[in-house]
């Protein structure tokens, strides 16, 4: 895994890795046209950034409304402790629900911030309700989605 700095990465790097986030399905022949190598060259490099650890893998972009999630909504969590194991604790027991997508520790206002999909109000409500239930946890406040104005994948490459 990589631990240094991004500056390492010279230009083609840099040209790469802003292909490969925009269109993560293009060949390795597109991507070399694109960025101005021959073949070989370019998936050696493409190689090197996965085997450092630069880029984590590639995914589809689901419409989570076409496969029933209607609602998003953000869950800030507070702990009753900021204790290792209960931080662990809760972590693990998030990272097994589907309906969370992202887990963040934060700092300042609480201790979690969780980004969450639901099929529908009811829905929300039982994660919700699931989510404090939680021993954990002493604290939920959530905050719904009504339109997303961006949502971008990934970290701008300059």
């Amino acid at each position: 895994m990589r631990t240094e700095p991004e500056q390492s990465l010279d230009e083609v790097d840099r040209q790469i890795l802003a292909e490969l986030q925009a269109d993560g399905r293009m060949t390795n022949v597109e991507l070399a046209r694109r960025v101005g190598l021959s073949a070989p060259p370019c998936l050696r490099r493409v190689r090197r950034l996965e085997e450092e650890g630069i880029i984590r893998g590639y995914h589809a972009d689901l419409d989570p409304v076409a496969l029933g999630y209607e609602i998003t909504f953000f869950a800030l969590v507070g702990l009753e402790s900021q204790k290792e194991a209960v931080l662990a604790t809760f972590e693990g027991a998030v990272r097994e629900w589907p309906e969370v997508r992202e887990c963040h520790m934060i700092r300042g206002g609480g201790d979690f911030l969780l980004r969450l999909v639901a099929r529908d109000t009811a829905h929300e409500n039982a994660l919700t309700s699931r989510l404090t239930a939680a021993p954990e946890v002493a604290r939920v406040q959530t905050l719904q989605t009504i339109r997303t104005a961006k949502d971008e994948a990934g970290v701008p490459v300059s």
